[in-house]
């Protein structure tokens, strides 16, 4: 087992200053950019909740395969949907 001995350390000092104050802004606009998205598809909550919970229910032994089918099933859409209405209605 490698354990750590492939994880690459970044060395900060190979960017200037200015490139430096760019990546930092381009990571918060990243951010706020994200946030937005994410509040206007509460969906997307929705939809990672549930996988989430069915990965800690089911323990797939091949997470990439349960999430492979998980995410193609032709019912995800309209199930979503009934998950979401219902949600509405709740509130």
């Amino acid at each position: 087992m490698t354990g750590r001995s492939n994880v690459v350390k970044l060395d900060r000092s190979v960017l200037s200053a200015e490139q430096q104050e760019k990546l930092n802004q381009f990571k918060i606009k990243t951010r706020i950019d994200n946030e937005n998205y994410l509040r206007s598809h509460p969906e997307i909550e929705l939809l990672v909740g549930d996988f989430i919970r069915n990965v800690l229910l089911q323990r797939p032994v091949d997470v990439r395969d349960f999430a492979a089918e998980h995410f193609t099933n032709p019912n995800l859409q309209s199930d979503t949907i009934a998950k979401m209405d219902k949600n509405c209605e709740l509130e």
